[in-house]
């Protein structure tokens, strides 16, 4: 079954836990790198898709930051149908369940509350949390969380804390993002509990506010050229 059928079906009945940890694994394989997508002009959204589809990256992250977050997934899912598209900076409940209602495959946290964490085992979809320290780790583990965003990676130190949490949480595996580029790319995906990373670097505001999309797929395009 497809991914986009999974994810249909997570909208007809709320999956276990365990279920939805392998959509996450899923999800997370067919992604390699998570775009990091806020929207500033909605005609921005389908041609930026495109050109990050056309360099090799056709799971999108799509950020309620900005007022037209929303509107930007449903364009997507109505137009883009082959794409897989999440809602990132979903702070609390009331935007989860408006993530959900605009079609959003899979929900993205930049931190983790006690409420949101809750309100993620009862969604249909699945839910990454956001933690920077072994307490939030051990808050979703609890609730069935077996994967998460490590946010602010760079910051929450890197590749040297993926390696400490791996010790006491060796069933738990991340997507760091904040502050991964191609300079340390490879680093991070050396670890073992690391199933792929989020970032923008190649969505230049620049480059898209003069509409040059070659340049945003050729950036895709070289950051994927990392894993070979």
């Amino acid at each position: 079954m497809s991914l986009a059928k999974q994810t249909q079906k997570l909208h007809d009945a709320v999956p276990s836990m365990e279920h939805k940890v392998a959509l996450i694994d899923a999800i997370c394989e067919r992604a390699r790198i998570l775009p990091v997508i806020t929207i500033e002009r909605l005609e921005d959204v389908l041609p930026m898709a495109d050109a990050l589809a056309a360099g090799g990256l056709d799971t999108l992250e799509v950020t309620l930051r900005s007022e037209f977050g929303l509107e930007a997934i449903r364009i997507l899912r109505e137009q883009r149908p082959e794409l897989c598209v999440g809602a990132g900076t979903v702070l609390d409940e009331r935007m989860l369940a408006e993530a959900e209602a605009v079609g959003a495959q899979f929900i993205v946290s930049p931190g983790s509350t006690s409420e949101l964490l809750r309100a993620g085992v009862y969604s249909p979809l699945p839910l990454l949390p956001g933690v920077s320290s072994a307490s939030e780790v051990m808050l979703g583990h609890a609730l069935g969380y077996r994967r998460f965003k490590l946010f602010p990676a760079e910051v929450a130190g890197g590749v040297a804390a993926l390696k400490a949490l791996s010790g006491p949480f060796n069933s738990v595996r991340f997507c760091p993002t904040g502050g991964v580029g191609p300079a340390n790319l490879k680093q991070y995906m050396a670890q073992a509990n690391v199933m792929c990373v989020g970032g923008s670097w190649m969505l230049n505001r620049e480059w898209i506010h003069q509409g040059q999309w070659a340049r945003i797929e050729q950036a895709t395009a070289e950051a994927l050229e990392l894993f070979n």
